[in-house]
């Protein structure tokens, strides 16, 4: 099967479990006790009153009209309002999920690192005191509960030491405020839309010599005609802004929108709040990534080829991170996207007992209040995350490991 066809059969596969997902959110909020309407009265409530609100959010309407709504909402990217403020769900979640990101992608590079690095030392010391302890090192930490050690966490290095802050995402002036940009004039618009076209460029030459495209003078074509439609689409891009004087780029990720402001004094302040939650998740994975490592590694080193690098007299370091690492790379790379998809739906913990502002609270938050909308809306977002996650990894898997399409 080529790499073509087995990318359709996945995303063939994929559709019909979004789907199902869809469907078992929408009945299992409404099996949950609890009315979202009577939320918003009192103990004496006007039957009026109550029956009007039902009619405005819609629950009056059969359970299969909601169902149609519901779906229909969704492939038109609308979430529908919330039930508790009657606010957009969509721009909520929006709001809360690039905490919940920037959570996951500082968690798990800290996962990674340290069940890698931890992993590779147990796999050289085999059978040692030293294999022994960070087995057991990696056992312990993912039999922790999540809120325990963060609350420790907190109590030593946040309360105690007064080193980092035990809550939040940033001090409230200190709020990152990202790139921005005073384009006036066309000549302004154009020459910042110039790096963008020129990084599509690069990428556009790298692909075409990938696929060993004659540079001349087709090739020469291909790129020059690519790179002016791209130049105008990013300044097209940016001309409604140029109407305002000003352009802003901001992704929501603290730690990025600082330094597109330039700010290091903001990105040291979304460091040091980012410090516990993300080293209190990344501990409690990085045990995966021990046992992982280290038993992909033993079988690696005992390969032919490791022996053959040893006896031409290569450097061990060489031979284990150069070789030997990377030959058994490919099963820690898909339990990176499993576990990376995994935080991204599981950092609920976390998020409550470090008072993170991200989409795990916020779901928190909304099943008190027993909000349909907002509730299907975080945990959709959520299932097609790890799904497309995952599919990214059963591509790049396949892609880097032909015999998985056989």
């Amino acid at each position: 099967m080529s790499l073509r066809s087995y990318v359709v059969t996945r995303i063939l596969l994929t559709i019909p479990m979004i789907m199902l997902l869809l469907s078992i959110v929408f009945l299992v909020v409404r099996v949950l006790p609890g009315d979202p309407v009577l939320l918003h009265f009192e103990k004496r409530a006007d039957p009026e009153d109550v029956e009007r609100l039902r009619q405005n959010l819609g629950l009056d309407k059969p359970l299969y009209l909601q169902y149609f709504e519901y779906l229909i909402g969704i492939f038109r990217g609308d979430f529908g309002k919330s039930m508790q403020d009657f606010s957009s769900v969509g721009q909520q979640i929006l709001s809360a999920f690039p905490a919940t990101l920037e959570l996951a992608l500082y968690s798990i590079a800290v996962a990674v690192t340290i069940g890698i690095l931890l992993g590779v030392r147990a796999s050289r010391s085999y059978g040692s005191v030293e294999d022994h302890s960070i087995r057991a090192f990696g056992t312990i930490v993912y039999a922790i509960p999540v809120f325990f050690l963060g609350m420790i966490f907190q109590l030593i290095f946040g309360i105690r030491l007064h080193l980092f802050p035990t809550g939040g995402r940033v001090y409230p002036t200190m709020e990152p405020r990202g790139l921005i940009l005073g384009l006036h004039k066309p000549v302004s618009v154009m020459l910042w839309s110039l790096p963008l076209a020129l990084a599509a460029l690069a990428v556009c030459l790298i692909l075409m010599r990938r696929r060993k495209v004659n540079f001349r003078p087709k090739g020469l074509l291909i790129s020059v005609s690519v790179f002016l439609a791209i130049w105008l689409a990013f300044a097209l891009l940016l001309w409604p802004s140029a109407s305002n004087g000003v352009f802003r780029l901001r992704t929501g990720l603290y730690t990025i929108d600082s330094l597109l402001e330039g700010n290091p004094v903001k990105l040291v302040d979304s460091w040091r709040y980012l410090a516990l939650p993300s080293l209190t998740l990344g501990l409690v994975l990085c045990g995966v990534f021990i046992r992982l490592t280290r038993s992909n590694m033993l079988e690696t080193l005992r390969l032919d080829f490791i022996s053959a690098a040893r006896a031409r007299g290569l450097k061990e370091n060489s031979v284990v991170y150069g070789y030997a690492l990377r030959n058994a790379f490919l099963p820690i790379l898909t339990m990176m996207g499993l576990q990376f998809a995994a935080l991204l739906g599981g950092a609920i913990l976390t998020e409550t007992t470090f008072s993170w502002p991200g989409l795990g609270r916020y779901l928190v938050d909304r099943i008190n209040f027993r909000d349909y909308t907002a509730i299907q809306g975080a945990v959709v977002l959520f299932g097609l995350v790890v799904a497309i996650v995952s599919l990214i990894v059963d591509i790049l898997y396949a892609y880097f490991d032909p015999r998985i399409r056989l």
